[in-house]
């Protein structure tokens, strides 16, 4: 009786399937996924070397860019090297506590990197908005303390949903049709009563979602307010060039966060392999692109990651 229970309850394993629809084409699409977390973790890697390595670039927009690159390596880590399994070996088994732990990590962590872009539309703020007041308000202390309360909002707010999840029952179904362990993609397996995972999904959807582009609006409404009372057309592009990286990191992140919520809810009506190829390239891309918009735009680690390949020239 209590191996029939275990085994109702707790599946050994999920088979995720990948992209369906896109199984005789996956192989190829692993190429340049592959490409694409190489150039993220190579990247994210070099900043983080770079931010800790050079004194001057210990300030708050780089201690939360560091973060950010932290994020990211997490991000992508926790999801591309199961998947290129799945597309080039077929190995789609994943233990359901392996499966529940990726489910953790990937959204505590996304979680955190809208935590952190808020953090970082926060200190644009406070550094065009009140310049003369940006290294007392922001000390390392409390970018630290910042970064800490993010991860823990992050710990807290994605664990009751695993928690549910390995309490609910799962019977024979085990299929995932996604390449890696989705909330709601767990959830549609479980054959008791998800409505309160279904709920809770969306309550921290909304709240971290929500709050955050709450908050970075108003930061940059009062950025835009302030900069447009500049004088001279030079100081609103100053203004303006210190603040384009970041809303770049933003819509890159935020624009397929939103196409994958709303089509896993509403978007019955397009095709199964758009959606699960944008929630990919959602955990792929903006680890990839955040490196190469700061390391291109920001003046301080472009010189630096220079000087760096000019020394091992020599």
């Amino acid at each position: 009786m209590s191996l029939n229970s275990t085994a109702f309850f707790h599946p050994p394993y999920f088979l995720l399937v990948g992209i369906p629809g896109l199984e005789k084409e996956q192989f190829w699409i692993a190429f340049p996924f592959c490409i694409m977390y190489a150039i993220s973790v190579l990247g994210n890697i070099t900043l983080l070397l770079i931010i800790k390595a050079e004194p001057s670039l210990h300030e708050p927009m780089y201690l939360f860019l560091a973060m950010l690159a932290f994020t990211d390596l997490v991000l992508s880590t926790s999801m591309l090297p199961k998947m290129l399994g799945i597309f080039w070996m077929g190995s789609g088994e994943i233990g359901f506590v392996s499966c529940l732990a990726q489910m953790f990590f990937i959204h505590t962590f996304t979680s955190v990197e809208s935590g952190v872009l808020t953090a970082m539309a926060f200190d644009r703020y406070i550094a065009i908005c009140n310049p003369l007041w940006h290294s007392s308000i922001l000390s390392v202390t409390v970018v630290v303390a910042l970064g800490s309360l993010v991860l823990v909002r992050g710990v807290l707010m994605v664990s009751p949903g695993c928690f549910l999840l390995h309490r609910m029952p799962f019977c024979q179904h085990h299929i995932i049709s996604h390449s890696y362990c989705e909330h709601m993609a767990v959830v549609k397996l479980a054959c008791g009563d998800t409505r309160v995972n279904v709920i809770y999904g969306l309550f921290v959807a909304l709240v971290v979602t929500g709050s955050d582009t709450i908050l970075i609006s108003a930061s940059y409404t009062m950025i835009l307010r302030v900069v447009m009372r500049q004088p001279s057309r030079e100081a609103r592009l100053k203004a303006f060039s210190t603040c384009a990286s970041h809303v770049c990191v933003i819509l890159a992140f935020y624009v397929p966060a939103l196409f994958t919520f709303l089509t896993h809810r509403f978007g019955q009506s397009i095709p199964p392999y758009i959606h699960k190829m944008v929630a990919n390239l959602y955990l792929l891309v903006p680890p990839m692109l955040n490196p190469i918009i700061y390391g291109v735009r920001t003046k301080k680690i472009r010189d630096r990651v220079i000087l760096l390949f000019q020394q091992k020239g020599n």
